[in-house]
């Protein structure tokens, strides 16, 4: 990559909208490729980026056309996880040969399927750690954190230094795939609980009985992984409590799909364990009745549209 490249963003929600507008702040070229009504707003106002040390109208550029990434030699995939291979064969007669695609996504395959429909040399896993939500439309609303973990490939070394210039901590790991899993634990313990009740993760964890839930769910998780020959760095549910003392007022994502009427990732969080799970004969009850209720949530906000 040269020292200013081009960075598009295919999928621009929150998550994408929050790093891409924070590379734009740094003074890059950035491109946003994202739904309509967000690329109008920001294409008239700038993307309003509120966060807990600024509130700032940050100008870049935004596009609804996948052929928006011609010419950046960073992109960053953020489309939701059923999303992957489609995203991928849009954006594969554009890519720069040199581009790096890093996968900013919820799950722990998104790399691996990306790899089907793309060079697989040109594509890099990350694991995020930032809560954000779009307030509405141009606008993103960052609640705390905001790290990435890179796995090593041609690029990734160049793209976190670039990263880590702009604000955003991130540093390259070999063991991408274990913090992939960690993440995982963590979106199977919160996501599917805050979806359910509609509730922030501090208000959800402390619900009757909700603890002892969530480490049914991870107990659950962690066999699975294990069966995987997954290694997964440090204490998972010292991890696990500690994202609602740092997150206490967020929503998961789980839970803003719901509520916006959209389908969620579930199948790719509590709905995956339930599928190792079933391969390697090891028992997820925990996980399938919160990945079943999610279902049932997705099946009456489609009835009732």
């Amino acid at each position: 990559m040269t020292s200013a490249p081009k960075v598009a963003v295919m999928g621009a929600g929150a998550v994408g909208c929050y790093f891409g507008g924070m590379l734009a702040r740094a003074g890059h070229e950035v491109v946003l490729i994202a739904r309509p009504q967000h690329v109008q707003a920001i294409q008239r106002d700038g993307l309003r980026m509120e966060t807990r040390t600024f509130d700032e109208q940050v100008r870049l550029g935004a596009s609804a056309q996948p052929g928006a990434v011609q010419g950046a030699r960073l992109v960053l995939l953020c489309v939701k996880s059923p999303d992957t291979e489609a995203a991928g064969a849009r954006m594969r007669p554009h890519l720069a040969p040199d581009a790096l695609v890093l996968t900013l996504q919820n799950g722990v395959d998104n790399a691996d399927r990306l790899r089907a429909v793309l060079p697989p040399h040109q594509v890099a896993a990350a694991v995020v750690y930032v809560a954000t939500e779009m307030a509405g439309p141009g606008h993103v609303k960052h609640h705390g954190r905001g790290e990435l973990v890179i796995e090593p490939s041609a690029g990734s070394d160049e793209a976190a230094k670039l990263l880590s210039e702009a604000g955003v901590p991130t540093e390259v790991s070999r063991n991408v795939r274990g913090a992939l899993w960690t993440k995982l634990v963590i979106n199977c313990a919160y996501n599917a609980v805050s979806a359910i009740s509609q509730r922030p993760y501090g208000q959800a964890v402390a619900g009757m009985g909700v603890r002892a839930v969530m480490r049914d769910v991870v107990d659950e998780c962690l066999a699975v992984a294990q069966a995987e020959g997954v290694q997964l760095p440090g204490d998972v549910h010292a991890a696990v409590d500690g994202i609602v003392e740092t997150m206490p007022g967020q929503y998961s994502s789980t839970a803003q799909d719901l509520a916006r009427g959209k389908p969620t990732e579930i199948d790719y969080l509590n709905g995956l364990i339930v599928r190792r799970g079933e391969a390697l004969g090891i028992p997820t009850p925990a996980n399938r009745v919160l990945w079943a209720l999610v279902k049932l949530l997705e099946g009456k906000r489609s009835v009732s549209g």
